[in-house]
């Protein structure tokens, strides 16, 4: 094996020894993967198609023992570091060029116990991994919108869905995790242990180690729910959105409906003639009784004339894969994000006008709602520092060719230069592009400078830098 060269922390050059290297390869139970070699480009294909970058060597790691053997080689060698979960970033933190990727996707286990109400989730399992082994017994807990999501990177940066409202973030409901830190070495976190970290590991992104084990919460909900979508004429849509925002101000946090606004997929209950043009969607969820969600859920049939509607009982998990559809993998993704604690008839103007320049038919805008447990839920009790936010926008431009890329972002940056006035100001850390790093003070909010504090007790070269990063105080 010859030597590689790679990037350091500080970006410098370095030649990493071939009999290191070699050392490393037989410590894994995995495989490590360096440029050049058969199944390389493989293992450095992410989600977002917008991101093509190198590593110089992947380390895909399958158990505690070889992501502490991967991290501590990192440290050794002051390595450039990136931290591959199983979903997909929207900045591509899952690679970096000329460096180390610790690749997680292949730890994908979840073993539940149904009578404390528990899950234990390895860090490259996917929110459908976790749904597959919950709904089992009738229990979840608050994850994302999409089964390919990654269970890692979203608790680590705060997690929201359909049951948000009634539950709490997916970060509200982690009860304790396995780190390792940037030393090497394992740590257990929970409200006993380490509690600054397990403090910080809620909200404060992929900062502080590696999470190889998720201990969660579970709540019963389903197998069957009440959920679907109500697809409203986009000439519709200033009466629809004026009577959701009032509406919403009334759920009880049983109810979740989002909006989303874009050109109509080829839904099989929507007519063919009006496939391909703008609409206004209301996606819902009631996680209680169905026939309680029936009564809940009624007015938003009646908001003006739908194109047509799917709303019924069905599984929790079907629902929880419902916009896959929409985020396969290989699109080239650009977002752009804000919080928002109301939202005032000129931010809706402004949506309604960007909807009607979408420059891809795969692009779209939603408006999320949340409030209910995860507003109750104090600052304090983790790094999650957004309880104001009541909605969150997500302009979500999305497309198939590179030479689409200056169009899209530029939509994108238009619309939310727009709607910067009406914003709270803060930003979903998952939601951030690569190169929105002048909003990283934004993404933590207060909790930034405590961060910073931990930061520095646990990783004070700052080794896990690859993310949306807090700067060591």
């Amino acid at each position: 094996m010859n030597a590689i060269e790679a990037f350091t922390l500080d970006h410098r050059k370095a030649a990493v020894d071939p009999a290191a290297l070699e050392a490393l390869r037989k410590d894994l139970r995995g495989e490590l993967v360096l440029a050049g070699e058969p199944n390389y480009d493989e293992a450095r294909t992410i989600w977002n198609a917008m991101v093509d970058r190198k590593p110089a060597l992947i380390a895909r790691c399958r158990g505690v023992a070889d992501v502490m053997r991967a991290v501590a080689f990192a440290g050794e060698n002051s390595l450039l570091l990136a931290i591959k979960g199983g979903g997909h970033n929207i900045a591509g933190n899952a690679l970096c060029d000329r460096g180390m990727v610790i690749d997680l996707s292949l730890m994908k286990s979840v073993r539940v116990d149904p009578k404390a109400r528990r899950a234990w989730v390895e860090p490259g399992a996917t929110l459908g991994d976790l749904d597959h082994e919950t709904q089992a017994f009738g229990l979840a807990t608050p994850t994302g919108i999409n089964s390919t999501t990654g269970i890692a990177g979203l608790t680590l940066g705060g997690g929201f869905g359909w049951i948000t409202r009634k539950h709490g973030l997916t970060c509200d409901n982690l009860v304790s995790a396995d780190v390792v830190t940037a030393d090497g070495k394992l740590v257990h976190a929970s409200e006993k242990e380490n509690a600054d970290l397990f403090w910080a590991l809620r909200g404060g992104g992929g900062n502080f180690g590696v999470v190889t084990c998720f201990e969660f919460q579970l709540h019963p909900i389903g197998p069957q729910v009440l959920a679907g979508l109500v697809v409203y004429p986009f000439d519709q849509a200033q009466k629809v959105l004026r009577a959701y925002r009032d509406w919403t101000t009334t759920l009880p946090d049983e109810a979740t409906v989002w909006v989303v606004m874009r050109k109509a997929p080829p839904l099989p209950f929507l007519p063919t003639e009006v496939h391909g043009r703008e609409v206004v969607v209301l996606a819902m969820l009631y996680a209680g009784d169905p026939k309680q969600g029936e009564n809940v859920l009624a007015p938003a049939r009646r908001f003006g004339k739908p194109w047509g509607e799917h709303v019924g009982v069905m599984p929790f998990a079907a629902w929880q894969q419902a916009f896959d559809p929409l985020l396969t993998p290989g699109a080239r993704n650009y977002w752009k994000s804000h919080n928002f604690s109301s939202f005032p008839d000129a931010a809706l103007e402004i949506l309604l006008g960007a909807t009607t320049k979408l420059p891809s038919p795969h692009c779209e805008v939603f408006l999320g709602l949340l409030g209910g447990q995860a507003g109750r839920t104090s600052p304090s009790e983790d790094a999650w520092a957004h309880r104001d936010a009541n909605f969150v926008v997500n302009v979500h431009g999305r497309w198939e060719k590179p030479e689409e890329d200056t169009r899209g972002i530029a939509w994108a940056r238009e619309l939310f230069d727009a709607l910067t006035p009406h914003a709270t100001g803060g930003v979903y850390v998952n939601f951030m592009t690569d190169d929105e790093k002048g909003r990283v003070q934004s993404a933590y909010g207060a909790s930034y400078k405590r961060l910073a504090t931990i930061k520095k007790r646990y990783d004070p070269d700052n080794l896990f830098r690859v993310n949306h990063n807090i700067t060591p105080a």
